[in-house]
């Protein structure tokens, strides 16, 4: 059995290796991670401003501002003004944005799934048991 350390070290390059894989399937914009990011936290919490998605994400607000402005002239997000702040804009996203959302977790969740599929049932079992550990871990 492998020590606390060592698995730590396993664990830790696998989840990222198998996350970057996961990542990699995108729907038709071909978005980066951020950009991708930002659609996932406006379909999650609705309209926010670039100051609460740049908190969300822990970046600079100007870092923000420049991936919201490439959401925008691809027509994923729409700015309005902030109904009490007329110094601020709050981000939405639009139609195209939500099915850009749901297109790329499709095609995550079915590049997973084939590879499941190629899983006997015991590992199968195994990965459910797992997925509640590391559920847990990402919680504390």
């Amino acid at each position: 059995m492998p020590s606390s350390r060592d698995l730590a070290g396993e664990l830790r390059i696998a989840i990222g290796r198998a996350s970057r894989r996961i990542r990699a399937e995108r729907g038709e914009a071909g978005l980066t991670d951020p950009q991708f990011v930002v659609l996932a936290w406006l379909t999650k919490e609705g309209p926010l401003t670039p100051g609460q998605l740049a908190e969300r994400e822990r970046i600079q607000p100007p870092s923000m501002t420049r991936t919201v402005n490439g959401l925008l002239e691809l027509g994923l997000v729409a700015k309005a003004e902030h109904p009490t702040d007329g110094r601020q804009v709050v981000v939405s996203l639009t139609d195209a944005g939500a099915e850009e959302v749901t297109e790329t977790r499709r095609r995550r969740d079915a590049w997973l799934a084939e590879r499941l599929t190629q899983m006997t049932k015991d590992e199968r079992t195994l990965l459910v048991d797992a997925a509640e550990l590391l559920r847990r871990i990402a919680a504390s």
